[in-house]
């Protein structure tokens, strides 16, 4: 077990990056990104895979909803997308490795890995694989963690000294309607963290009082949480998490912190 970094648990994450749509910073952009860097924030971020095998950071697995363009990214290349523009601003979507270029060591990064299997199953490897060729060396604090624990297998075996970590959640079938209620059952019982050599989770807000959670933080693994909306639901969290996982607010960051990146 790799253990996260300190940097990690010391100040707040940015969900997708410090975004705001109103002022022209979508999420997962570069001015997402870039306006966390100025706050101070860790920032979380979504990797998803083009059909060359490159990791693009972007949440959903269609266009349609962040672009301006439609269907699955999957299907098209790395090139085609770094033309796409993003809703919201005349920004492109950026590759893994243009946003490690940009941030640059400079806050802690915590990287989620999209299921690339369709049914959280072995299916997976391509993107796991360059998203380790394009850490390797990062001068930064870094995570990586995912819904699906075969998907941190493969990243463990491809760059083992990388921290690595679970995204969890109660697997509810209003939330994950198309995974079999077999799969969600099992992955609600978070089974896989000893196996994958996972060293954190990253547990949905709402479920922080979940046996399975108190049980992990009793055994004294970090716990993190998404995604917190306000300065209530963030008192509410720290009771079980060591950090959040935030948009929509701006959550003060620790002092001690603050002066230490100052100095």
């Amino acid at each position: 077990m790799v253990p996260l970094p300190h940097s990690l648990l010391a100040v707040p994450i940015a969900h997708r990056g410090y975004h705001d749509l109103e002022a022209g910073r979508p999420e997962n952009s570069r001015s997402a990104f870039e306006a966390a860097l100025d706050a101070g924030y860790g920032i979380e971020f979504d990797v998803q895979q083009s059909a060359d095998g490159q990791a693009m950071v972007f949440h959903d697995y269609d266009l349609a909803r962040l672009a301006h363009a439609s269907g699955p990214i999957r299907q098209r290349s790395a090139e085609e997308l770094s033309h796409i523009r993003l809703r919201g601003n005349d920004e492109t979507i950026p590759t893994l490795r243009e946003v490690l270029a940009l941030v640059a060591g400079r806050v802690p990064l915590l990287i989620e890995v999209k299921d690339q299997d369709g049914v959280m199953g072995r299916d997976v490897g391509v993107l796991e694989r360059d998203i380790a060729a394009a850490l390797a060396g990062y001068p930064g604090d870094v995570a990586v963690m995912s819904f699906n624990p075969n998907a941190v297998a493969v990243f463990r075996d491809a760059l083992p000294e990388v921290p690595r970590g679970l995204t969890t959640s109660p697997f509810s079938a209003e939330a994950w309607p198309l995974l079999p209620e077999t799969v969600r059952a099992d992955l609600r019982a978070i089974p896989d963290f000893e196996r994958v050599g996972a060293s954190f989770i990253s547990h949905q807000a709402a479920d922080l009082s979940s046996a399975r959670v108190a049980e992990l933080k009793e055994k004294g693994v970090p716990v993190l949480c998404w995604t917190i909306h306000n300065p209530a639901e963030e008192l509410r969290a720290r009771r079980v998490a060591d950090n959040i996982t935030f948009e929509g607010y701006a959550p003060d960051i620790p002092r001690s912190e603050g002066l230490s990146r100052a100095s």
